[in-house]
């Protein structure tokens, strides 16, 4: 399956049904009068929050979303039938956002999270409701409102606890497939993962989602690479992993270049606890590891973990840092009203 986090997208609600012009004519009955009913109310807009979705792939081949109308109304004073409603089905961590990119219109962070998005228009009346004392054979009736529509932008942002940083061929993708059956391909050369991975990572019978992004570069933030684009899906992590490529030109160098382009980017990345993690120390000699280790903790301010994701040295220490900064397991909050953004 194809990995897509943005698609643009055209909606559109039901237009109401008109109301009916109709007037009673029945044998033996003298005095009919006005009898047609309204129309019905056009079908809404719903965003739904799904689980087993992990991409925005369905929204590459279908772009445009109408809403069923309200059908007309009849005589007899019968009300049309009110339009179905239509529920676009979206992964959880779906953002809708305005046609600029400039508002976020609705946030899907659970399963079963349910928003009317656009309300159907309602329906016309029919001209038995225009009936009065001194007009007794109305023949208007209302057209029915119509339907709401708009362009909006769907950002997919993965809902993971724990995130993994660093320049391109730092280990991500070994040490996320080292921790978790996520597959993610390795090669001897850098950009192997070109889209988000997810793992499902383990530890003392406490589950926890990593996920792991393309490297970054510097000059990321401004639009370099194809880092900058997927710095949204570590947005909601509660705790990264920095992993510095032990065996690089210039490791310290390295570290700083990442933490330039997370502070450059915003949206509190740079504030988030991190855990510093050296790897790839089995290519290294021990005494070369040690004192690159030092190296590196007086420029960070930290111990970083001596770390190899393809002997396994030091990957249950990373685990247990993850645990511990994400604490003891909260309750699951109470399910927030709904609300619609129009």
């Amino acid at each position: 399956m194809h990995f897509l986090d943005q698609a643009k997208i055209f909606i559109r609600s039901g237009s109401g049904g008109p109301g009916a012009v109709s007037f009673r004519r029945e044998k033996f009955i003298e005095y009919g009068g006005p009898d047609g009913g309204n129309g019905g109310k056009g079908g809404d807009i719903i965003f739904e929050a799904v689980p087993g979705l992990n991409t925005l792939i369905d929204f590459r081949y279908t772009q445009h979303f109408r809403a069923q109308r309200g059908s007309p109304g009849a005589g007899t004073d019968r009300t049309g039938a009110g339009g179905e409603d239509l529920v676009i089905k979206v992964p959880v961590g779906t953002q809708v956002l305005s046609d600029d990119k400039e508002q976020v219109l609705a946030d899907f962070t659970e399963v079963g999270q349910r928003i009317v998005f656009l309300k159907g228009g309602d329906g016309g009346r029919g001209n038995a409701s225009y009936k009065t004392s001194t007009n007794r054979a109305p023949r208007q009736h209302g057209p029915g409102w119509p339907g709401e529509e708009m362009y909006v932008w769907l950002r997919l942002k993965l809902l993971a606890d724990a995130g993994l940083v660093g320049l391109p061929n730092a280990g991500k993708s070994t040490f996320i497939n080292a921790v978790s059956n996520a597959g993610a391909k390795v090669g001897a050369y850098p950009f192997t993962t070109i889209h988000p991975q997810l793992g499902v990572a383990s530890r003392f019978g406490r589950e926890f989602v990593i996920a792991d992004i393309p490297g970054l570069i510097e000059g990321a933030a401004e639009g370099a690479g194809i880092g900058d684009r997927f710095l949204g899906h570590i947005e909601r992590c509660r705790v990264l992993l920095h992993l510095v490529d032990a065996s690089g030109d210039d490791p310290i160098e390295a570290w700083r270049i990442v933490r330039g382009e997370l502070e450059a980017y915003g949206a509190g990345l740079v504030d988030k606890p991190e855990i510093l993690a050296l790897n790839k120390i089995d290519a290294l000699d021990p005494k070369d590891v040690a004192k690159l280790a030092k190296k590196l903790a007086k420029v960070a301010g930290e111990t970083p973990i001596l770390l190899s994701g393809a002997s396994g040295e030091g990957v249950d220490v990373a685990l247990d840092r993850i645990v511990a900064e994400l604490g003891p397991v909260t309750p699951k909050a109470e399910e927030a009203e709904e609300w619609s953004p129009i």
